[in-house]
């Protein structure tokens, strides 16, 4: 049985289990103040391009959304995201079980745009009865967004200017960002995405580790007490090393980018098998998330071969499904799909 759900079917890279192995009768100090985590944070910097920078690491990308808009937010403060945004819809309301609301915008391919940002802010601050209502604080976007889709530095640079304006911080979702930053698409570099936002994570658990996200405050601007409120939030690991272990190995010799460059190409020739049938694309994705539409009979037709996902169905009667490449996806298995469309 073939499937492309989604990114994180797999457990790890085998070099991250293999360095697991190696220092398992190691003892470490726990939360995160161990060697490996202090050795993965540097290198996250160096990347980045911030010496400076706040590096957390946490369990978990519903926990680290949930922790740093709260971390964020004072409690009459809401978060503004697309109506598309992971945060407003598959999160379980996870940011409202917090206290805080999500305010949503029209998604434009999963992406928002500065122009409608402004105008939310402006119509808002103009309300002679604002202070009845809840404030918008904080801006969140996904990068990749849920549609596969990716902002451009001058779609970041626009939103990013309209943030400093209102003096509320940009929080970026980079729960796939190596999918994103290894697109033919992509016009920017993570050192880029460093200095175009306030506070943006490095996905982990859908990039080859078997879990965890590296919260990274570019300017080593985290919140008072932020280590306090991961533990609040249950996403600090005791046994910090296994996260600063994976992320060691993720960012040692360019690992992380080049197992999500192999899925972004996967992903394409994915596409093509797809195009080359005559089946359409819902959206035009340069990641590693595909949206074939299908007819019912070709989802049949599929379904017991292949595992996917039913993304939404269309006024007439066909599917937008979901086709997701990952680190581990192989040539071999890309040319079984070809084989069986």
């Amino acid at each position: 049985m073939l499937s492309f759900a989604c990114d994180y079917l797999e457990g790890a890279h085998p070099l991250i289990l293999k360095k697991l192995s190696e220092t398992n009768l190691t003892q470490e100090p726990g939360y995160g103040f161990d060697s490996h985590c202090e050795k993965a944070k540097s290198l996250i910097r160096e990347a980045c391009g911030r010496p400076g920078a706040d590096v957390f690491f946490l369990v978990g990308g519903t926990q680290t959304n949930a922790t740093v808009i709260d971390s964020l937010l004072r409690g009459y403060e809401g978060v503004v995201a697309a109506q598309t945004g992971h945060i407003a819809v598959h999160e379980s309301g996870a940011i409202e079980f917090g206290g805080h609301k999500v305010l949503t915008l029209p998604g434009h391919g999963g992406k928002i745009h500065a122009d409608d940002l402004k105008t939310l802010l402006e119509t808002f601050h103009g309300d002679f009865s604002k202070d009845h209502m809840v404030f918008p604080g904080m801006v969140y976007i996904s990068f990749p967004t849920e549609y596969g889709t990716i902002y451009s530095r001058k779609e970041l640079e626009d939103i990013h200017a309209v943030c400093r304006e209102y003096s509320i911080p940009l929080f970026i979702d980079g729960a796939r960002l190596g999918y994103g930053l290894t697109s033919p698409a992509c016009d920017i570099s993570l050192k880029d995405l460093a200095g175009l936002c306030e506070v943006f994570y490095i996905g982990g658990t859908k990039v080859g580790a078997l879990c965890g996200e590296a919260v990274v405050f570019p300017s080593g601007n985290a919140p008072a007490h932020f280590f306090t409120t991961v533990k609040q939030h249950g996403a600090l690991l005791a046994k910090g090393r296994v996260l600063g272990i994976q992320f060691e190995t993720l960012f040692t010799d360019n690992l992380y980018f080049e197992i999500a460059s192999s899925a972004v190409s996967l992903a394409m020739e994915l596409r093509k098998a797809f195009e080359d049938k005559g089946i359409p694309m819902y959206i035009d994705s340069p990641t590693n998330q595909q949206f074939p539409i299908l007819t019912e009979r070709q989802v049949k037709a599929l379904e017991d071969k292949v595992v996917f996902e039913i993304w939404e169905k269309l006024p007439d009667g066909r599917t937008v499904t979901r086709f997701a490449t990952s680190w581990a996806t192989t040539k071999e298995q890309i040319s079984s799909l070809e084989s069986l469309l």
